[in-house]
């Protein structure tokens, strides 16, 4: 019997190099688990069913490399992608391993770092084109400080904003015509971050000189840390046609970034984020920015890496039969009717008018009747609980 859950390649899923690869290091712990070799990465990864792999510059190119050793590390990846059907959709740099970055790339106080910074975001941006990657994203780990005496944040955002639109000019003027996404984090590794929520980066965007070409890539955890509904991030960026990217996993609120396999923590919430995503018709690359748990051997991650993926599809049902359930249309419907004005409604989401104004100034609502309508969100919410509990189908 064929499995409904089995990802295939329409599924869009993707996973980094540093993710299935992680050793299971930690700020505690020495790795647990020898490295897998990127080419070893997309052989797995395929057979499990992934869409494409993406990439740090140094995930697949050692910082201290020679042109002919990064030419020839390369020319084998791409073999390996041709060779499983695999692709790149996303790359990105690593701006925060090298001790040059320990006062961030963008922000540091050294001029020549940031210099340096933006050389290897165009040198990886080149690769990244040469994979066929279609978006960027720049995740500003070390984008920040632990005390405010070492940094004016206005100056900083300042130098970031000038790297941006650089940035950005690089890309059109070699024809790579990547979309950039901007990744936002609260914390870790740095005590504060600049531009810590979604909501904060797609502000800084409208501050640059085109704007159009910047987009999100919002992530599960980062969001959850500091206690907020990532729903609602996602939600934003989709309403202002700014998701670029999304990346994938779990979160308990308020811990340290713990990138858990999908849906292993808030279930009901990773519903809500799957359904948000089916009902405005995202068809971006659903990346799975997770680890394995330290505790897993090698055979493991790759049980990890198919159960992001498995509870994705399995979700992805739950939200299809919940969006058909007959109560919820009804509940739904009527909540959306309302209390009867919705002609009144027309006059304000069609644009303003003096007649317009005037009319609905002029206009007697009837409270009483707002107060009387029935909203059965209770009975909503258990609906999507008991689809998830299994007992409803």
């Amino acid at each position: 019997m064929t499995d409904p859950y089995a990802p295939t390649k329409d599924d869009r899923f993707s996973f980094g190099l540093w993710t299935v690869g992680n050793p299971g290091r930690d700020p505690f712990g020495l790795p647990v688990r020898e490295p897998i070799s990127p080419i070893n990465i997309v052989e797995n990864l395929a057979r499990l069913g992934a869409w494409g792999v993406n990439l740090h510059d140094n995930d697949l190119v050692p910082i201290d490399a020679t042109p002919a050793e990064r030419d020839r590390i390369v020319a084998d990846f791409k073999k390996a992608l041709a060779d499983h059907g695999m692709v790149v959709p996303m790359a990105t740099t690593n701006l925060f391993s090298d001790p040059a970055f320990r006062d961030g790339a963008f922000t540091s106080n050294d001029p020549a770092v940031r210099a340096y910074a933006v050389q290897k975001v165009m040198r990886a941006m080149d690769l990244g084109a040469e994979l066929g990657a279609k978006t960027y994203v720049f995740w500003g780990g070390r984008e920040g400080t632990e005390t405010d005496a070492a940094k004016d944040p206005v100056e900083a955002l300042n130098w970031m904003r000038d790297c941006m639109n650089f940035l950005m000019e690089y890309n059109l003027d070699q024809g790579y015509h990547l979309k950039f996404a901007l990744e936002a984090k609260p914390n870790e590794p740095r005590g504060d971050i600049y531009l810590p929520t979604t909501g904060a980066m797609l502000a800084f965007i409208a501050t640059l000189d085109k704007p159009e070409h910047f987009g999100v890539n919002p992530e599960v955890a980062h969001e959850t840390m500091a206690g907020l509904n990532f729903v609602h991030a996602v939600g934003q960026a989709l309403a202002m046609g700014k998701l670029f990217h999304i990346d994938l996993n779990a979160q308990k609120i308020g811990r340290f970034d713990q990138d858990f396999r999908f849906a292993a923590e808030d279930l009901k919430g990773a519903f809500f984020l799957v359904k948000l995503l089916h009902d405005h018709d995202y068809q971006g690359p659903r990346h799975f920015d997770a680890h394995a748990y330290r505790s897993s051997n090698a055979a493991d991650v790759w049980a990890f890496a198919a159960g992001c993926m498995r509870s994705f599809k399995i979700l992805q049902e739950k939200v299809r039969v919940f969006n058909e359930d007959a109560e919820v249309r009804d509940i739904l419907a009527t909540v959306k009717t309302g209390s009867g004005d919705a002609g009144w409604w027309q006059k304000v989401a069609g644009g303003y008018s003096s007649a317009a104004a005037a009319a609905l100034n002029a206009h007697d609502f009837s409270r009483p009747q707002m107060h009387a309508l029935a909203l059965p969100y209770e009975r909503l919410d258990q609906i999507a609980v008991e689809y998830l509990l299994g007992v409803r189908s």
